[in-house]
């Protein structure tokens, strides 16, 4: 099941991708099959182990393309252990709302991306949300949980914030929003309540089987009730160089004025121009001794300097 939609976060293959927060694996996963080079990271050491060992199912089984390559590693997402700029994209998917220091998240993020680069950042939608809060305290009162809602404009305005243009957004998986508000209800821990378990067959099975009625009623409700928020952004290239001024010498004078020419430059400069003007002399001459009609009809076979641009 996956939140970011790769039609609309374009990825290309040899593409270096960072999965911060990559939980299971199920973007990293994605991005492998699409011919990226993945690292995928999270705190959890149980989780990377695992993703770690359905990298090496999928290059086993033949479901990556040539040249993709896939690492599952911990790390922290406050100290990343990568040089600045080192990837083309970023993906962070529902782990922000945990983070307390989410400002220091997108510092990083922007740091280890390199100009032009793309990220997704997807948190729980602030509607579906505030609903579940108010079912239960369980929901998100627990260690490692939910620890904020985002508004939309605050998310983007963080973004913004922290360097990155934002392009596009939408919402995903309005079919989860009621089972979530379910399971707050009859207690997030207790999977045996019977709407509970009925709606998560249905999910199951929408998931695997991917019917064309519940992805319609999905795209219907993904406006309204869409459990996720999806920001896609770019970093901006560093501003181009403003046109080099004249090199200035320690006194502060133009570079050009301070070198003097050498008595064989100059005399070599006063040559050049004797030859250049008689040079132009001559081709004014033979210019002007040809008939109107034959610099007439030649000028106007030439485009214009506006024509061309």
């Amino acid at each position: 099941m996956l939140t970011v939609d790769f039609s609309r976060f374009p990825l290309a293959p040899g593409d270096r991708v960072l999965d911060l927060g990559c939980g299971a694996g199920r973007h990293a996963f994605e991005c492998y099959r699409r011919g990226a080079q993945v690292v995928a990271l999270d705190q959890n050491g149980e989780e990377i182990r695992e993703v770690a060992k359905w990298f090496a199912a999928m290059e086993e089984a033949g479901e990556a393309p040539a040249g993709a390559s896939a690492t599952a590693m911990e790390g922290d997402a406050l100290n990343l252990p990568f040089p600045d700029d080192s990837f083309d994209v970023v993906i962070i998917s529902e782990v922000m709302e945990h983070i307390p220091d989410d400002k220091g998240v997108l510092a990083e993020m922007v740091r280890v991306l390199r100009p032009g680069g793309r990220i997704a950042v997807t948190v729980p939608r602030y509607g579906p949300e505030k609903v579940c809060w108010a079912l239960s305290d369980a929901y998100h009162e627990v260690e490692g949980g939910h620890i904020r809602i985002y508004r939309g404009d605050e998310l983007l305005g963080k973004m913004r914030e922290a360097g990155l243009e934002p392009y596009g957004t939408h919402h995903a998986h309005g079919l989860h929003s009621p089972y979530w508000w379910l399971k707050c209800a009859f207690g997030v821990d207790n999977d045996k309540a019977l709407p509970v378990q009925a709606y998560h067959k249905l999910l199951v099975w929408d998931i695997m089987k991917k019917p064309l009625a519940t992805r319609l009623a999905e795209r219907a409700l993904n406006p309204v009730i869409g459990k996720s928020f999806v920001v896609y952004a770019t970093k901006p290239h560093l501003p181009q160089a403003a046109a080099a001024e004249p090199a200035t010498t320690e006194a502060g004078e133009p570079a050009a004025k301070a070198q003097k020419p050498t008595p064989g430059a100059k005399s070599g400069a006063k040559t050049a121009s004797k030859t250049a003007s008689k040079t132009a002399s001559k081709t004014a001459s033979k210019t002007a001794s040809k008939a109107p009609a034959q610099r007439a009809s030649k000028a106007s076979a030439k485009p214009s300097a506006g024509a061309a641009k």
